[in-house]
């Protein structure tokens, strides 16, 4: 008998089958990032803030704790549906990350994390991005080193949500292209090899 092809299904579709069971994966996800991303944040209290991808809020929340004016940011309705019941102070928009639908000059940050290997062209996004943040605004994303699309559990059983690999070095080159400076740049690995590459950079 051969064995059943898993369906690759876009991030909103895919995503929103799997929101309600997706915070089992914090953990997992967690690890990416080894405790770097607030480390490079630093003070973010009272700053306003944009969470692009912002999923079930595995980052809004901790960003709301510490005091930032939080937007969350996804194209699924369902992830957004379980962030707001955890949290309804938090502002939730249902929306797509290469339109963007604010005025120019709006946030101080803006954070995604597990975004862009959803992206197959990086320059729209990252001149949107570019575009809504305050003059010395502040830009957090993450590039995950996984070169085939995710499986992703659902109650209905696992897909796959389709995804693109992008180099290090690509993201770096977008980014400059863009004008924003590159101020920080971390590696996390695992057995030498790097799985996260996160860029902290500004306008």
């Amino acid at each position: 008998m051969s064995k059943k092809k898993i369906k690759i299904l876009d991030s909103k579709s895919g995503y929103n089958l799997a929101a309600d069971i997706y915070d089992q994966k914090e953990k997992y996800l967690n690890s990416f990032e080894q405790g770097k991303i607030f480390e490079l944040l630093g003070e973010i209290k009272n700053k306003e803030v944009l969470d692009i991808g912002a999923g079930t809020g595995r980052l809004t929340n901790i960003l709301a704790q510490k005091g930032a004016k939080v937007t969350a940011l996804d194209v699924s309705r369902k992830m957004l549906e379980v962030l707001h019941r955890k949290n309804l102070l938090i502002k939730i928009i249902i929306g797509d990350a290469e339109n963007l639908l604010f005025k120019d000059k709006s946030f101080d940050l803006v954070v995604s994390t597990f975004l862009i290997i959803h992206l197959k062209d990086l320059t729209k996004y990252f001149n949107e991005v570019y575009r809504i943040l305050k003059n010395d605004g502040l830009f957090l994303l993450t590039n995950i080193n996984q070169k085939g699309s995710p499986k992703v559990d659902t109650r209905g059983g696992s897909i796959k949500i389709e995804s693109y690999y992008h180099r290090p070095e690509e993201v770096r080159k977008v980014l400059t292209e863009t004008a924003f400076n590159i101020e920080k740049e971390v590696f996390v690995k695992e057995k030498n090899n790097w799985i996260n590459q996160i860029l902290f950079v500004s306008k």
